[in-house]
């Protein structure tokens, strides 16, 4: 990503203490960051447009800021870097861009990014349990789903198990497990929703569900979820995000938490079935059919992120 090459610029330039007038050379600058020259010419021209360097004709960039102004350009984080970074890779397995196996070299050069950006991506699909690491080199993608059809059929399937879930005769509800869902679904109603990552909303949404099943004491049942949520969860980060829409959804887990508590399982039970329902109908809401090959849709196709 080109801010992420040029704040690494940045960061070697202030180590350096470089004076204004400093040639800047595209080659030694590819070579230190392990990286071709041509994201090195990139990133220049974007420093060059917040004013840190200029281009001399025939003769490349050099040094315009020093000091403290090179260290004050508004230059993305690296959390925010890594995020981009991140999503770009998941676009692409949705879109069937990528190969279901690649090498960290492969997408060193398609994404233009150094070897520890690239593993960092891959290691965080890895945690999530989207890809894994092949014995030799490279890393093979696991499937994931890819439509809205299969989302339809997804919720379909979880309108089954979790309400079942509720009546199981074992079902014992975790306290610990309860209070910590209860803090992290009121955390998003007092601004969690409009500050956190889609991955970090997808993850309390769905420990959420998955907190909920663990209960009923089945492991069929919650691993068939926690299969599930492996398998949304790249469509789920490239779909559209209404964030007002999952305040409505936070009380409804809230609600659902009080009536399990007050011993209310069946009526529980039937609030879940109306609760996911309501979110398969709002992933749907695109006028058209759905199509099995709905991954080569456009990002913005109606489906959009309810948890």
């Amino acid at each position: 990503m080109v801010s992420t090459i040029a704040m690494r610029i940045v960061e070697s330039l202030c180590g350096q203490a470089c004076e204004p007038g400093h040639r800047l050379i595209e080659q030694a600058l590819a070579d230190e960051l392990g990286v071709s020259r041509s994201p090195v010419r990139k990133a220049l021209q974007y420093l060059e447009t917040l004013g840190a360097v200029e281009s001399v004709p025939n003769r490349g960039f050099r040094l315009v800021q020093v000091g403290d102004a090179l260290r004050h350009l508004a230059l993305p984080t690296d959390s925010d870097s890594d995020e981009a970074n991140y999503l770009r890779v998941a676009d692409d397995c949705l879109s069937g861009v990528l190969a279901a196996e690649v090498s960290e070299v492969e997408l060193m050069d398609r994404y233009e990014l150094t070897r520890i950006q690239v593993q960092r991506v891959l290691n965080r699909m890895g945690r999530e349990g989207l890809a894994e690491r092949k014995p030799g080199r490279g890393w093979v993608f696991r499937p994931f789903l890819r439509s809205s059809r299969s989302y339809h059929e997804c919720y379909r399937f979880r309108m089954i198990i979790e309400p079942a879930a509720l009546l199981e005769p074992g079902f014992r509800i975790d306290i610990a497990a309860f209070a910590r869902a209860r803090r992290e679904q009121l955390a998003m109603l007092d601004g969690g929703i409009a500050r956190w990552s889609r991955a970090e909303l997808f993850r309390v949404g769905a420990e959420f569900h998955e907190t909920v099943v663990a209960c009923a004491g089945n492991s069929f049942l919650l691993e068939s979820l926690r299969n599930l949520n492996q398998l949304r969860r790249l469509l789920e980060y490239r779909s559209n995000l209404d964030r007002t829409r999952l305040y409505r959804q936070s009380e409804e887990h809230l609600e659902l938490l009080d009536l399990i508590e007050a011993g209310e399982r069946v009526e529980a039970s039937h609030r879940m079935r109306q609760h996911l329902d309501v979110v398969r109908g709002l992933k749907l809401q695109d006028p058209s059919p759905p199509h099995p090959h709905d991954a080569d849709r456009p990002s913005g196709s109606g489906i959009e992120v309810h948890l």
